[in-house]
């Protein structure tokens, strides 16, 4: 008897499609985000905002590099921001362009790295490129990516560690090299800035709480179980928590050449562990009340900016105000509540991670020791915020009755960055009042 062809199974139980990775997409919006930030790079040609602080000690660097003697400036800060900004000058020289290429770069990165972090923790195309047009439209990274500060280098340091991580997650079979990976870029962040410190620790609790939930018997030494398959705990360990402490110790190894004329470099006299209560110590000194200082309900709201410039430069009024995209920013806040709950419902972890690392990024202001504090300081919160947004988003889009809010919001980010565009990109304006076309609220000003 002949035997019959097995017939397929029912539509109803073949398994969902994977969703192609939109590597291309996400390439062509980093791309055009980089056009675009680069574009008039060199404008403002003078040091503006914060730049005043670290152009001395990137130059210093740089005569470190050069001539083999330099000042030690501007301690209050780890050191490799300064040392990134100084790698741009001696590329291409000590102007604008040299100020700000590596902040270009880095944003690019950022940018690029927070897509593919999404990606693969979501697995969601449309909220993986929403994100794309979200964070390149919501004024923080666009605004720090043509800025010599050090928020940029740490926001894409964190960005590639947990584009690496999640990756990790996703292929196990290259679990040991990204992990790697994370643990340098953790390292990376640290070195750029200490705000990224409670970020820099998740990555580690994460995989020690969900092998612990797993309930193995062998929790250090086995490799079976999430969060990385193939993986103990002692070697997640080792790149999680040694590499991103060693890298970070290595980040200050030019400070040991920094010194003032006939003193030696405070980190060579003091010690790595020594310099560092200086550090603290500095950011923890009362500082004068600046007009801009802010608090983090502020920051969650919208409600109070900084002007990086506003002045005549360059032969006309310009000015370069901080703040949030006033859609996405607040629009973010309700995609935050409903990650938390849509992410514990399904037990969809991208969801939960997002509000997570939201809360974590900005918890970290709320106990601070840092008397004066800015707008700026939200950069990192934001990322999160608008990727709850994006994935918020994306959830929109799949049903067909609210499938325009979905689209809506992208579209909308975009409206509203291009109306502030020329307050936030330091274009010519018509006259020294002009500001007042964008001040839709009072803390603004």
């Amino acid at each position: 008897m002949a035997r019959g062809r097995a017939s397929p199974p029912p539509p109803d139980r073949l398994p969902a499609p994977r969703p192609r990775d939109p590597l291309v997409w996400c390439l062509l919006i980093t791309a055009l985000f980089a056009l675009l930030a680069g574009w008039r790079l060199a404008i403002p040609g003078k040091p503006y905002f914060d730049e005043v602080h670290y152009l001395p000690a990137a130059r210093e660097i740089v005569q470190l590099f050069e001539t083999g003697a330099g000042a030690y400036l501007n301690r209050e800060h780890p050191l490799l921001g300064k040392t990134l900004i100084a790698l741009g000058m001696m590329l291409a020289g000590d102007n604008p362009i040299g100020w700000r290429i590596m902040p270009l770069l880095l944003g690019t990165l950022a940018l690029f790295a927070a897509m593919r972090a999404l990606w693969h923790a979501s697995g969601e195309r449309f909220a993986t490129l929403g994100f794309g047009v979200l964070l390149a439209t919501g004024f923080h990274l666009f605004i720090q990516s043509r800025i010599a500060m050090l928020d940029i280098a740490m926001a894409a340091f964190l960005a590639l560690a947990a584009w690496q991580f999640a990756a990790a997650i996703r292929a196990p079979e290259t679990g040991r090299w990204r992990l790697a990976l994370t643990g340098i870029a953790l390292g990376l962040a640290l070195g750029a800035k200490w705000n990224a410190a409670p970020l820099a620790v998740l990555p580690g609790l994460v995989f020690l709480i969900a092998r612990a939930l797993a309930g193995r018997r062998r929790l250090l030494l086995s490799r079976r179980g999430a969060p990385v398959p193939g993986i103990t705990l002692i070697e997640a360990g080792l790149w999680l928590g040694v590499v991103p402490l060693v890298t970070y110790a290595l980040t200050f190894l030019p400070g040991y050449w920094l010194a003032a004329p006939l003193h030696p470099s405070p980190l060579a006299a003091q010690g790595l562990i020594g310099f560092h209560r200086e550090i603290f110590a500095l950011q923890s000194q009362l500082m004068t009340p600046h007009q801009y200082m802010s608090r983090w309900p502020q920051w969650v709201l919208n409600t109070r900016a900084v002007w990086y410039l506003y002045e005549p430069v360059d032969g006309a009024q310009r000015g370069v105000l901080l703040i949030g995209n006033p859609l996405t920013m607040l629009a973010g806040l309700p995609a935050l509540l409903w990650c938390l709950a849509s992410g514990a419902w399904r037990g969809d972890w991208a969801r939960l991670s997002v509000v997570i690392g939201y809360g974590a990024s900005l918890g970290l202001w709320l106990v601070a020791p840092k008397p004066v504090q800015f707008y700026y300081h939200y950069f990192v919160p934001s990322f999160f915020l608008l990727a709850a947004l994006a994935l918020a988003a994306s959830d929109l889009a799949r049903d067909r009755r609210t499938a325009w809010l979905g689209w809506g919001i992208l579209a909308g980010s975009i409206a509203v960055f291009a109306w502030f565009f020329p307050i936030i990109a330091a274009l010519p304006l018509a006259g020294r009042e002009s500001y007042v076309t964008w001040m839709w609220l009072d803390g603004w000003r």
